[in-house]
């Protein structure tokens, strides 16, 4: 079958599902994952022949589609701020807010810090990024699931970074300190935030796919991660540290307040590339 016509059916069968512009990306993810074939081959040889006994993976991707599968999950892998991650339905996908909160980070502090913790790692996709553009700083990463951790450690060898990966409940953890000195120049963290009340705004394949324990939480205490994470950082910040968080957009007043509450300083609501509420940084 020629590439032109595998085309041709990838869009006959989804673009009443998705935009023209999302078949045509994930029809170039197949063949560059399946066929090795580059994005740049694929506009100057569209007739290039896929033999009959290469065809069934592609096949089983575009079936996968039409049930609203994500594609980072058909592929088992996605990109994060330039670098390869591997991702399956124990972790969340990795997002563009998630790489501006990284871009905050890098953008704020001093390059010399000695040490970094994520809270609520999933694919480790923070702590990788981080530790790949801080290569001389100690990176550390807790996560509740051993079974995210695993792929986390997975996509710390693929990227060549070490990672001190930790299996452990915040929720439980928050009234404790690492050492009798508090141990991070920053934290960081991507907790659960979407309310139930929420879901409605929410694409089937988020819902119907991605792990619900790093999605969401309870409408009657939405910051409750944010709680618990604030104040394990109160103990586990150096002075001087700073407090990256990742929000809920609707959210933004109330999680400033619950930091502020803590004693922190110069606590700024930060928003991302489309005006949104999303991010959260405070000085210990």
């Amino acid at each position: 079958m020629l590439l032109k016509a595998l085309e041709q059916l990838f869009h006959k069968e989804l673009d009443a599902i998705y935009s023209k512009e999302e078949v045509s990306s994930f029809f170039f993810l197949c063949t560059e994952h399946y066929y090795n074939i580059t994005r740049l081959q694929l506009a100057l040889d569209i007739d290039l022949l896929i033999p009959k006994e290469a065809q069934q993976p592609i096949f089983e991707t575009l079936d996968a589609l039409k049930k609203e599968k994500p594609i980072q999950y058909i592929l088992g892998e996605t990109e994060f701020y330039g670098l390869p991650f591997k991702v399956n339905e124990n972790t969340l996908i990795p997002r563009p807010e998630t790489e501006e909160l990284v871009e905050l980070i890098l953008e704020t502090i001093d390059f010399g810090v000695s040490s970094i913790l994520d809270i609520g790692t999933g694919t480790g996709c923070i702590a990788i990024a981080l530790a790949k553009h801080l290569p001389k700083t100690k990176v550390a990463a807790i996560d509740v699931s051993a079974e995210a951790l695993k792929v986390a450690k997975q996509n710390a060898e693929i990227n060549t970074v070490d990672i001190n990966f930790i299996e452990a409940d915040i929720l439980k953890i928050c009234h404790s300190a690492f050492d009798k000195e508090a141990p991070f120049d920053v934290i960081v963290s991507n907790p659960p935030y979407v309310r139930n009340l929420e879901k409605a705004e929410m694409n089937t394949n988020v819902l119907d796919n991605e792990p619900h324990l790093a999605l969401f939480v309870e409408d009657s205490n939405p910051l409750m991660f944010y709680k618990a994470i604030t104040e394990f950082a109160k103990h586990n910040l150096k002075r001087e540290g700073i407090l990256f968080f990742e929000i809920n957009e609707y959210l933004g007043k109330e999680t400033k307040g619950l930091v502020e509450s803590y004693g922190f300083k110069n606590v700024e609501v930060v928003r991302d590339m489309f005006g949104k509420d999303r991010m959260l940084k405070a000085e210990r």
